[in-house]
């Protein structure tokens, strides 16, 4: 199972990285309606944190995005059920086929490969803020040492300016 593919079915819904139910049922090679059943049937195994059902209102938001190969399948009139990466893992102990277990190792990998990549992300833009202090820093720097050499360039001018003005004054006598 290729990566990317895995990724594009990864979605976020209320902060969480999920997977629909009925991406994961073509995943497993399963009817939505048989994963449902196995998940209800071990329902304490699911808590809110592993499983959720999406509202309505999420449905309809994000209907184009992540939903219309289910479409034909099974319409807006079921709310399909968002599972999380600990779900999904949970998954692997109700579902006991040689088929689930492959996609369950694939599945965890890309959610691992997501979380490098995020991490990855978040340390490269930690260094962009460091480079930007420190160039800040040192701009701070270069501006006081620019400052002082404008100061001294302006003593000199006025220097030059005044000895100008005093070879060129009115001279008395010899």
């Amino acid at each position: 199972m290729e990566l990317t593919q895995l990724q594009s079915k990864i979605h976020i819904i209320r902060g969480e990285k999920i997977i629909f139910d009925f991406d994961l049922a073509k995943l497993y090679e399963v009817e939505t309606k048989v994963l449902n059943q196995a998940v209800k049937r071990n329902s304490l195994r699911f808590p809110l944190d592993f499983m959720f059902q999406i509202t309505a209102d999420e449905l309809e938001s994000n209907w184009s995005q992540f939903v219309t190969s289910s479409n034909k399948h099974r319409g807006k009139k079921y709310l399909p059920f968002a599972f999380t990466e600990q779900g999904v893992a949970m998954l692997s102990s109700i579902l006991r086929s040689d088929k689930a277990a492959i996609v369950n190792i694939a599945i965890m990998r890309t959610f691992v490969e997501i979380r490098k990549a995020i991490g990855l992300q978040s340390e490269v833009s930690q260094q962009i803020r460091e480079l930007k202090n420190n160039l800040e820093e040192r701009l701070g720097e270069h501006d006081i040492q620019l400052m002082e050499i404008y100061a001294a360039m302006e003593q000199f001018l006025e220097e030059s300016a005044q000895k100008k003005e005093f070879d060129n004054r009115k001279k008395l006598g010899y």
